[in-house]
C-alpha cells in the first residue's frame, strides 16, 4: 500500500507556482458571508496565495441582497479571480452571477457546460486535484472502472466528467443507491465525497483498489475521512489520507485557475 502524499505533491507545486507568479499582479477576490472569520477551507486558501504572492482581497456581506451589485462591480474590478463562500445562500445561482473570466472555481453554468462537451477551460478544483494527484503517481484512469459516490454539485458531478473526459468509466453513487457494496467492489478506483466518517472498510472493496478520501469530518476534535483508514489500507495498493489528501491538492488548484485566469486575459 502507497500513501497518495497530496500535502507533499501541493507544496511542491505551490512552490512552482510562486516562479509562475513572480513580477505579475494577481489578486483574488473572496466573497464571504460578516458572520464568519475562521472557516478552515478558506483560510488554507488565504495562506496558499500569500505563499505565492497572490492579493487577497475580503469583501464580508451581511445580506443576499448585497451579492448582485458586488459580484457585477467585481466583475469589471482589477480582480484576476473570485471565490465565493459555499454556504452563502442560494450559493448556486449567485455563483452564475459572475462572468467566466473571473470564475477561479470553474463553477458557473459557461464553464461546467465546457467541461460537460469535454473542452475544459477552468476545471473545479477538487476535481483537477484528484486528476492531477493520480497522474503524479502515474496511476492510469484510461479505461479504469471508477465509483464516485457524492453527487455533489461542486465536487462529484463535475469530478464524473472530467473522469469520463479521460475515457473512465464512471458509477455515480448517492444516498439513493441500492447495492453499495456491490457497486464498491468492482471499482479499480473509490473516490468518496459524502463526509459521512468511517462508512466505508475492507468488506466493502477488493483487493488492490485505488482508494480517494475526499471526505471532512470532525469526530472527537480530530479531523478523518469517509474510509475506516485503518481497516481499508490493507486492501488498497494505492490511497489519500485525511488530512494530508485531497483537501491540498483543492488548494494547489485555485492558485493553478488563478495563473489560468491570468494568463488567459484576467486582471
Amino acid at each position: 500500500m502507497k500513501i497518495l502524499d497530496g500535502k507533499a505533491y501541493s507544496e511542491e507545486l505551490i512552490n512552482n507556482y510562486k516562479k509562475l507568479t513572480s513580477g505579475k499582479s494577481i489578486t483574488l477576490g473572496i466573497i464571504t458571508s460578516e458572520e464568519d472569520d475562521s472557516k478552515i477551507y478558506l483560510n488554507g486558501k488565504i495562506k496558499a496565495c500569500k505563499q505565492t504572492n497572490i492579493k487577497v482581497k475580503i469583501f464580508k456581506v451581511k445580506s443576499e441582497n448585497e451579492l448582485p451589485p458586488l459580484i457585477k462591480k467585481l466583475n469589471n474590478d482589477n480582480i484576476t479571480g473570485i471565490l465565493i463562500d459555499n454556504s452563502l445562500p442560494n450559493f448556486l445561482d449567485i455563483i452564475n452571477l459572475l462572468s467566466k473570466e473571473k470564475d477561479v472555481e470553474g463553477l458557473t453554468q459557461e464553464n461546467i457546460y465546457d467541461l460537460y462537451m469535454g473542452r475544459e477551460k477552468i476545471v473545479p478544483c477538487t476535481a483537477k486535484g484528484i486528476i492531477k494527484l493520480l497522474k503524479k503517481y502515474k496511476i492510469e484512469i484510461r479505461g479504469k472502472n471508477v465509483v464516485i459516490i457524492g453527487r455533489g454539485i461542486t465536487t462529484g458531478k463535475p469530478l464524473m466528467h472530467a473522469l469520463e473526459n479521460r475515457d473512465a468509466t464512471v458509477t455515480l453513487c448517492h444516498s439513493k443507491t441500492k447495492n453499495l457494496k456491490e457497486i464498491f467492489k468492482q471499482a479499480d478506483i473509490l473516490i468518496s465525497m459524502v463526509g459521512k466518517p468511517n462508512m466505508i472498510n475492507k468488506n466493502m472493496v477488493k483487493k488492490g483498489f485505488i482508494g480517494i478520501d475526499a471526505g471532512i469530518n470532525k469526530v472527537d476534535g480530530k479531523i478523518v475521512g469517509d474510509f475506516n483508514f485503518k481497516d481499508v489500507s490493507s486492501s488498497a495498493s494505492y490511497i489519500t489520507k485525511v488530512p494530508g489528501g485531497v483537501g491540498p491538492m483543492t488548494t494547489a488548484m485555485l492558485i493553478e485557475n488563478l495563473i489560468e485566469l491570468y494568463n488567459a486575459g484576467g486582471k
